[in-house]
């Protein structure tokens, strides 16, 4: 599967995106042929892993032996053009996944558990205000640590490279509707995860998939979250959470400038030595 590109002094990267074999508009190839138009060194596939019946988008067996084999075929076909890296998008309350199997692996919480039950924390706004008045009585600082309680159990997993859209609760709160950002009780809870995160080696993606999708104006996480991730020594990645390749990358300009504003002055890539990372002036937006 290994490709290269030659020696070059920036670089452009993506391993958060969707295909059509799960919840993707576009097939593997067309997602690839994007990538290499807008410059792209490598590519990465994170499509989602198996949750059913939570997730029923979410990839069975059969689709993802396809998924594999479309990956493997175009790392083949456009060798010397672009890398193509296999990975999967791992749920916390669904199958688990190998570094035998895939090269990288993101961690992500899109469901809330409460008395042996499962709900959905981003499906849409009218069913985040049933979860949070039907199970919650509206107190979302309950709800958020349920959340953050998924986030801390993902961040313990071994085989996690990167922490997806830490903040994902917040989808819906850009205007501060649900609670404020500054909030003492809401942060301490974000950071106590992002914390285990750190402690455990754990990548957090900048992701701008809520922008892509018109419910924020902003990357996750959030400006607050993204300087104590930094302050605490831990480490950040862009993604797109592509699920249209057009956007394929959205707001990569804003991420690198909010990391810059946060103190960072690197972001990890995923090479063939594995993640290392890249001065922010050689990221290419």
């Amino acid at each position: 599967m290994r490709a290269t590109k030659g020696e070059k002094d920036s670089m452009k990267q993506n391993l958060h995106t969707h295909t059509v074999y799960c919840d993707g508009k576009d097939t593997v190839e067309e997602m690839v042929l994007e990538a290499i138009d807008r410059g792209f060194d490598s590519i990465g596939f994170s499509g989602h892993g198996y949750n059913h019946p939570y997730d029923v988008m979410s990839m069975d067996e059969a689709r993802e032996e396809q998924y594999m084999r479309d990956i493997y075929h175009a790392n083949a076909l456009y060798d010397g053009r672009i890398r193509i890296y296999l990975g999967i998008e791992e749920d916390s309350i669904g199958k688990r996944f190998s570094h035998d199997d895939y090269e990288y692996i993101i961690g992500s919480v899109h469901f809330v558990v409460k008395d042996n039950d499962v709900a959905p924390v981003d499906y849409s706004q009218a069913r985040f205000e049933q979860v949070l008045t039907d199970w919650y009585e509206g107190d979302i600082l309950k709800m958020a640590h349920d959340y953050y309680e998924g986030v801390k159990e993902v961040a313990r997993r071994e085989e996690v490279d990167i922490i997806g859209h830490v903040d994902l609760i917040a989808k819906y709160n850009e205007d501060g509707r649900y609670f404020r950002f500054e909030d003492p009780a809401y942060l301490a809870m974000a950071f106590d995860a992002i914390d285990v995160g750190i402690a455990n080696g754990k990548i957090f993606e900048m992701n701008t998939g809520a922008i892509a999708r018109g419910y924020r104006r902003l990357p996750y996480p959030h400006l607050t979250l993204l300087k104590h991730i930094h302050d605490h020594g831990g480490m950040i990645c862009i993604s797109s959470d592509c699920h249209n390749r057009a956007n394929l990358d959205l707001g990569f300009d804003q991420c690198l400038a909010l990391a810059k504003a946060a103190g960072f002055r690197s972001i990890m890539i995923l090479t063939d030595e594995g993640f290392r990372p890249f001065a922010i002036e050689d990221i290419e937006s």
